[in-house]
């Protein structure tokens, strides 16, 4: 699995939490439960247990539910106003009912330790999980909000002041008046002193794991968080934005077969090289899907050679793709020539072969073994080599992208793939007849499926090109990559259609990496529905079939703004160093101050 993929993959840890009222009334109820709980473990001789938990609850429910819904709507107020980001009401109420289940625990754990020693340090465990959710909110608002620490640890106060203060006020006005006085003192003191260690702790914390993000790459890991959390809950691409300040500039190609038939051009089959992630809408992750959409015919975009060094930084660097292949289908000649689609094995690496015109097609694939992405460089290589031995203008290399599980590894230059690739071209037989050349085309959505299943908004595209007596099926998904096993599950299905050969490949879309792991091949489920897809687009194709004249491009994409090889290896390196930092760096911090402000509370003071 490539490095940036795993990056992709902490989308798992975004999920869609329940509306605000549903969180509301959980709120209530967890509240009451933990109050009658509370009252219970207390039990007065002459009150009966269901008294005493009804008056539990609605200590619990005053103390705890009460204040902690107020904090969660005043808590997304305040970072609003002061223009922070991705801190919808649900999430403040959501954050609001975590920390005070937290605090709730605490208290009837305290409550239950001071029975046992007959020692009342209830208050105190009460003050420290009031610090524990101070932290707590503060490094979520700082962290996700883009807002100063200032602000967060300002915001962060409110549902602790709030729940403290609520405590206060039911403890003096029915169990305890003496509480007003030197107690409250205390109290205040202990809780500031506490919350000043823990949040300063959480402070150093961040600033050490920042320092890398901003003296390598020059960008703030906090807003790296904060639009990336704003990109998957509302689609937002400002962190496009912090790509720039880290993107460069590079050159590479963009190869094509373009089909004309009697009205123009019938379809178009491009093979970019260059990568459709990082991940979400971002950058280029949907190219396969917005660069078709820019041509008014039919039009298969595959996977060309590139791995995440060649992400685009934004959308608008698709626009340098479709200029290139335009340039080049003004330079395009057509002929009717075309051979047979053969395939070529040499150890693990497979090929199939088709001339076209004074061009030819590779189509590569490992199934049924487990590769990921063909770098550029070694797709060069394969052009070059392709080229020389077969005499031809241009060679368009095509990373079928169809056989995954989660150890798939990219090929780069050193790696044994490379060789298996460059001894397969060796054995393709360049001498091959030509023959008139007939396509038919199919696209669909496949509306019944979506990202959860790993299919892309293209859905599926399918062309028959008919040369001689041979139909062969080039079937492209928008997917990224294929279950492994499920290709030739494909290929088993149609084998009594009306098709010699069949190629089944994926787009890399990385649109569908946002739902529950940095990968989500198609083929995981639904397998029965997607080959019925298949056979659908294979009948539909059949029946599309008329005769075309053929021509090849290649044309270089210049300036396309991408990660970069040295960026792209710089952030991963750059993310790993910060994790393993922080396995030995967040323990110390956190716990140590954890430590210092647990024995203030519950041994200092005055």
């Amino acid at each position: 699995m490539s490095s940036m993929s795993n990056v992709a993959g902490l989308s798992k840890f975004i999920t869609t939490l329940p509306k605000t009222k549903y969180t509301i009334l959980g709120m209530l109820i967890i509240s009451y439960i933990l109050g009658g709980i509370y009252y219970l473990i207390d039990l007065i001789p002459n009150h009966g247990i269901i008294e005493e938990f009804i008056f539990g609850g609605l200590f619990g429910l005053a103390v705890l539910g009460i204040s902690s819904i107020m904090s969660g709507a005043l808590n997304q107020q305040v970072i609003s106003s002061l223009h922070g980001i991705n801190l919808k009401i649900k999430h403040s109420m959501f954050l609001s009912s975590i920390s005070m289940t937290i605090l709730g625990i605490f208290i009837i754990i305290g409550y239950v330790i001071s029975r046992v020693i007959n020692v009342d340090i209830f208050v105190n465990f009460m003050l420290f999980a009031c610090v524990l959710i101070y932290g707590f909110n503060t490094l979520v608002f700082w962290a996700t909000s883009k807002v100063r620490f200032t602000v967060a640890a300002t915001t962060g106060l409110i549902q602790p002041v709030l729940i403290i203060s609520m405590y206060i006020l039911i403890s003096f006005l029915f169990t305890d008046t003496s509480f007003i006085g030197p107690a409250m003192v205390q109290i205040s003191l202990k809780a500031i002193v506490a919350g000043i260690i823990f949040v300063l702790a959480i402070y150093a914390f961040i600033r050490i794991i920042a320092s890398p993000f901003n003296k390598n790459l020059g960008i703030g890991v906090l807003d790296l968080l904060s639009l990336f959390i704003a990109h998957m809950n509302e689609g937002s691409n400002s962190l496009e934005g912090e790509f720039e300040n880290m993107s460069e500039a590079i050159e590479t190609i963009v190869t094509f077969i373009s089909f004309k038939g009697e009205n123009g051009i019938k379809a178009l089959f491009i093979s970019p090289s260059v990568h459709p992630g990082p991940l979400g809408d971002l950058g280029g992750s949907n190219m396969p899907t917005l660069l078709a959409n820019k041509f008014n015919h039919f039009t298969m975009v595959a996977h060309g050679p590139s791995t995440h060094d060649f992400n685009p930084i934004a959308v608008s660097e698709i626009d340098k793709i479709e200029a290139a292949v335009r340039r080049g289908l003004e330079k395009i000649e057509y002929s009717k020539d075309a051979s047979k689609f053969i395939r070529y094995t040499f150890k693990k690496a497979k090929i199939g072969v088709q001339f076209f015109n004074e061009g030819m097609v590779i189509l590569s694939t490992f199934a049924p073994e487990a590769v990921d992405d063909i770098e550029f460089g070694v797709g060069l290589t394969m052009m070059a080599q392709s080229r020389s031995r077969c005499s031809v203008k241009d060679s368009i290399i095509v990373d079928c992208h169809n056989s995954f599980n989660p150890e798939s590894g990219e090929v780069l230059p050193g790696h044994a793939e490379v060789f298996h690739l460059i001894g397969v071209i060796d054995t393709i037989n360049p001498k091959q007849d030509k023959h008139d050349i007939k396509i038919g085309c199919y696209s669909n959505n496949m509306d019944t499926l979506d990202k959860h299943e790993g299919v892309g908004e293209s859905g599926i595209k399918t062309m028959i090109i008919e040369v001689g007596d041979q139909r062969t099926a080039y079937v492209l998904f928008d997917a990224n990559n294929m279950e492994i096993g499920f290709r030739q599950e494909i290929i088993d299905a149609v084998s009594d259609f009306e098709i010699d050969e069949i190629e089944v490949m994926t787009t890399d879309t990385h649109t569908v990496n946002t739902i529950s792991r940095g990968y989500n091949p198609i083929g995981v489920a639904k397998r029965a529905e997607i080959i019925e897809y298949v056979k659908l687009s294979i009948t539909e194709a059949l029946e599309d079939l008329e005769k075309v004249e053929v021509g090849t491009g290649t044309e270089k994409i210049k300036n396309l703004n991408t990660f970069g090889p040295n960026n792209s290896t710089e952030l991963i390196s750059t993310i790993s160093s910060v994790v393993a930092v922080s396995k030995i760096v967040a323990p110390v911090l956190l716990i140590t101050s954890l430590f210092i402000s647990f024995i203030w509370i519950f041994f200092g003071g005055l």
